[in-house]
């Protein structure tokens, strides 16, 4: 655990809040993430979790607030938002949903209040 080789940071690392609260978990591979990773608030509740691959988010990702509400959940290739992505306000109502190509919104958007009301719907071209 916390190895470093050739000043590189490798292996499975743990890092703290001066709470001693856990702030993230995750492996290092030649000084970037790697794999499966979490990063936490210092109230302990979850902030993210989701893989990199060489530094670079990829795959499933969520995020979360600190009130352990979902934020948004969505995938990642080579780093670039890609496919359908869902965003959330802290009360737990759907913010927005629709799709990403290479981090740019693509096709239908829709956009709701904090209610949950549908108040916008917008279509993008990439």
């Amino acid at each position: 655990m916390n190895q470093i080789i050739n000043a590189l940071k490798d292996g499975y690392w743990e890092d703290l809040w001066p709470s001693g609260q856990l702030h993230y978990s995750g492996n290092y591979t030649l000084g970037k993430e790697y794999g499966y990773w979490e990063r936490y608030f210092e109230n302990g509740q979850l902030s993210f979790k989701g893989n990199y691959t060489l530094g670079e988010p990829d795959g499933h990702w969520e995020g979360y607030f600190n009130n352990g509400q979902l934020s948004y959940k969505g995938n990642y290739i080579n780093g670039k938002q890609d496919g359908y992505w869902e965003n959330y306000y802290s009360n737990g109502q759907l913010r927005c949903k629709g799709n990403y190509i290479n981090s740019k919104q693509d096709g239908y958007w829709e956009w709701y209040n904090l209610y949950g009301k549908l108040i916008s719907k917008q279509y993008y071209i990439i």
